[in-house]
This record gives C-alpha cells, structure tokens and sequence, in this order.
C-alpha cells in the first residue's frame, strides 16, 4: 500500500470516498437500469428516449454544480466552513437518496436524482479541497489515490447486498419496494461514512470570516479565473482537464444507459460493472505509485489516451454482453488513476488557503461538470438517431485534452 503508515486523519478522509461512492456507483448502474424501467412503464413506445432525456437529466445537474461551486467555494475557504458545507450537502443529498424510492412518473424521478446528484457531488468538491489540510504535498498522489481504490472496493459492499435485494426481490416484493430498500442502505453507508472525516480533519488552511461573504465570494470568482489564467501551468493543466474529464464523466455517467439501450442484458451490464470496481481497486493504488516514479503528467497522458480507446471500441465494437465485460475492465484499469493523480495534482498546483475556490474551479472545469460530454451524447444521438456516433463523439474531447496536457510543463507538473 504505502511506505509511511497512514495517519488518523488520512485514514478518515479516505473513508469518506468509500462512503460516497456506493451512491457513486449505484448512480452509474442501478438507477439508470430502473429509470429506463420507468420509462418503459408509462410509455413502452418512448423506450428509446430515455438515454436522451438520463443524458439531458446529468447535464442539468451538472451545470447547476457548475453555477454553485466557484460562490460557495469561496465562502467554504473561510475558518470552519469546509465541514459545515460537507454536513449540509451530505444532509440534503441522504434525504433526497431516500426519496428516490418514491416517483413512479419518470420525469419526477428525474428531478429528484438531479437534486441527490447535485448533492452528492457538491459535497466532494468540499471533500476533495480538504485533502490539502489532510497531507502533504508529497503523499498527495498516494493518498487521493488510496482515496479511490478504497472508494471502489468499499462501495461494492453495499451494491451487493442491494443486487441481492433488487434480483432476488425476497418476499415477492414489487420492484419499486426493492429499490427504496436499496436507496436507504445506500443513505446509510453515506451517513455512516462520513462520520470519521467530521470528527478527525480539521481544516487547517482557511482564510479570515469576513462580512458580506456571498458578494464577497461572488466579486472574487473573476479574480480567481484572473488568477489561474495568469499563471501558465495551471492554465494549460485546467484546459485539459475540462476536457478530458469531462470525456471520463460521460463514460461513467452513460455506460449503464447506453447498454441498456444496445439491449444487453440488465443483469449483465450489474456484473460487468462490479468487475470494474474489483480491477479499479488495485489499479488505482498502482496508477499513484507509477505517478511517483514515471511522473504525474506521463500517467495522465496514458490514462487519456486509453479513455480514447475506450470510447473507440464502444462506439464500433460494442455489440454483446461479453464485450460490454471488456469495456469494463479497460474501464477499471484507468478510471481511478486518472481521477486520482487529476485531483492531487492540482491540489498541490492550487493556493492552499484558497483551496475550495480553486477546487470549486476544478469540478467546473470537468470533473463533476460533464455537461459537454453528456450533451453531445445527447444531442447526437437525437440528430443522427445513432447512439453509436453519439458515443463515438466524445472523442474529441480526448483528443483536445491531450493536446493541451502536451503543453504542461513536465518537469514543474510531474508529482514528485
């Protein structure tokens, strides 16, 4: 695992990615699956626009995040306001996780999944910013590192047992019974993890409370674009990232949706997935080693090129089950590192005191803000009536990120 025993504080910050990400991936492959079941219910004629309107659905979501974080990103900087944001976001969002048992329309399930989606992933731009107050620049790559590979691992505990409920349905229970069980296990494996983070982090870089904080924070959002646009290396670095990973998101967000919609079965498409967490545990752990030696940017390179890949290959060779497997796995190999070494790399790259605004900055410019990707999925596939090129057009942003990540400096980007 690591050289040097984790601390306390370490510990607990990664624990709270093992508590997230079971509604993480129940969001990239149950609930698409029973959004679509939704969609069949009401209308079987309207089957093949649920992958249209799930696409539209995540971009809501995350431009809504997109409008909120650089504000509230600078109000969460000030002394004490990183875990009272986190309290919040992970309230609201374990409430709404609840609710999603409730909708039998599928628009009205849609809103409330945007509000729990919105949550969510509100609450790990507040969690990914306290990582700087939990390391050091050096064991930043190891530890956000250890954050996914744990985060993965740990979140198929809680799939499973909610698998079980959803497929063997015990007691003769309807669908929609099994599935708010399974949103209430995944509200309670959120909750519970996130205790340890609350009780052991302390935000230690913070600046002064001021009054006025909400104009405050909104007048300094050009300042901190000014800010990072000044300074070459984060620029390049950020350009890239918003593409790239906004490219990954896509992936993550749509892969559930698109095989359901190529008609694999809905069994097949759980299993395969669950394949990727198990490969992605060890991975990402690697993908931080390798980072340390070879360089962060060289790993960032490789994981951007393998995501072009990827995406080939389901656009033109996606067909059965056993290809979906495949994709799974290359999607294991790469997806933690790439999200991993992204996220260490810039909190080592950003002002410390100024963590959340940057990091704010951060999920806009791609990571929980795929509102590129999933549109473009979205809109192609409407116009072309092809799913395959819709997919197929996620492409460039592979490519323009690859390009600008050439333009980072190597020596000063690298990880160590």
């Amino acid at each position: 695992m690591t050289t040097t025993k984790l601390t306390r504080a370490e510990k607990s910050w990664i624990m709270y990615d093992v508590g997230n990400s079971a509604l993480v991936l129940l969001a990239t492959t149950l609930i698409p699956i029973y959004f679509n079941q939704l969609v069949k219910a009401a209308d079987p004629a309207a089957q093949g626009t649920a992958l249209v309107a799930w696409s539209y659905g995540e971009t809501v979501a995350s431009l809504v995040i997109a409008l909120l974080m650089p504000v509230l990103g600078s109000i969460a900087d000030q002394q004490g306001m990183k875990k009272r944001f986190i309290v919040g976001t992970v309230g609201i969002g374990v409430v709404a996780t609840v609710a999603l048992g409730f909708p039998t329309l599928p628009m009205a399930f849609l809103v409330v999944y945007v509000l729990s989606s919105v949550m969510l992933n509100s609450s790990m731009v507040f969690y990914d910013a306290l990582l700087v107050d939990t390391t050091s620049d050096e064991r930043m790559d190891d530890v956000s590192s250890q954050g996914y590979a744990w985060g993965y691992i740990g979140s198929v505990i809680p799939f499973i047992l909610c698998l079980l409920v959803v497929l063997m349905r015990p007691f003769g229970m309807e669908l929609q019974r099994a599935m708010q069980i399974t949103f209430v296990i995944t509200a309670a494996w959120w909750v519970a993890f996130t205790i340890p983070l609350l009780k052991n982090v302390e935000q230690r870089h913070f600046k002064p409370r001021m009054n006025g904080s909400l104009a405050r924070a909104a007048r300094g959002v050009i300042g901190t674009l000014r800010d990072i646009w000044a300074n070459r290396e984060l620029r390049f670095y950020i350009i890239a990232y918003f593409f790239y990973i906004d490219g990954v998101h896509t992936i993550i967000k749509l892969a559930t949706s698109y095989g359901a919609n190529l008609g694999i079965d809905s069994t097949q498409l759980l299993l395969a997935l669950l394949v990727t967490q198990f490969v992605a545990f060890p991975s990402a752990i690697a993908y931080g080693k390798l980072g340390g030696r070879l360089g962060t940017r060289t790993m960032l390179l490789v994981g951007i090129a393998g995501y072009t890949f990827i995406t080939c290959f389901a656009a033109f060779f996606l067909k059965s089950a056993l290809e979906f497997w495949f994709l799974a796995i290359m999607v294991g190999l790469f997806q933690g590192g790439i999200q991993a070494l992204s996220r260490s790399e810039f909190g080592k790259l950003a002002p410390k005191e100024h963590a959340n605004e940057y990091f704010g900055f951060f999920d806009i410019f791609g990571k929980y803000a795929a509102i590129m990707g999933t549109f473009i999925v979205g809109f192609m596939t409407q116009l072309t009536g092809n799913s395959n090129l819709g997919v197929f057009s996620i492409v460039v942003l592979f490519v323009i990120g690859f390009v600008m990540m050439l333009k980072v400096p190597a020596g000063d980007a690298s990880a160590s």
